[in-house]
């Protein structure tokens, strides 16, 4: 409890915008885990957003974490590796249940849940997850987070809009830079120095 008084703490209102809107952007900082690959296939960024799930980062226990927000899910996701990282308490889960697609491989059993507490300066919230094997991010919110905070989703922009402390808050999605284009703008500089 001490954790979200202090979060909430952090996001006054002295530190809200004089307007009535204020924009989210994705936590910055050194990610809790960093998976390490040996080759990175060059894929062209342009798909539809229609084709995208919102990513950003947020900010637990003061270490950046992915997030994914989800409306096509049922239930809001921690991933073990955070649990465990952060050395969360955890409880067991009250009616246990299978479900399929969450990681590579078959079903897993969701019979452990952890309360958080979790950043997106200024929004703060408490959320109880289920505690699952997850490659895709650190959490994931679904349909139980977006019903109960009343978001709405701009699928052709890809932003989350709610109140919090009763403003109008815009979570913004995270946009990794583009490897071939810091590449290309080193070799610039190099050739221009």
């Amino acid at each position: 409890m001490e954790e979200i008084q202090a979060l909430e703490e952090k996001t006054s209102e002295e530190e809200f915008e004089e307007e009535d809107h204020t924009i989210a952007t994705p936590d910055v900082g050194e990610l809790l885990v960093i998976r390490r690959v040996l080759h990175a296939k060059e894929v062209p960024l342009e798909p539809t957003q229609r084709e995208q799930i919102f990513h950003s980062r947020c900010t637990i226990g003061g270490k950046v974490c992915k997030l994914i927000i989800d409306g096509g899910s049922c239930t809001n996701v921690a991933s073990m590796t955070l649990i465990n990282k952060l050395q969360v308490p955890t409880k067991v889960h009250h009616t246990p249940y299978t479900l399929q697609w969450l990681k590579q491989g078959s079903e897993v059993t969701v019979s452990k849940q952890a309360l958080l507490y979790f950043s997106v300066s200024p929004y703060c919230g408490e959320v109880l997850y289920n505690v699952l094997p997850m490659d895709a991010c650190h959490i994931l919110l679904d349909q139980p987070w977006l019903f109960d905070n009343h978001v709405m989703h701009d699928g052709h922009a890809n932003p989350y809009a709610l109140k919090f402390k009763g403003r109008n808050l815009t979570l913004t999605p995270y946009h990794p830079p583009n490897p071939s284009k810091l590449n290309r703008e080193k070799e610039v500089t190099k050739v221009s120095t």
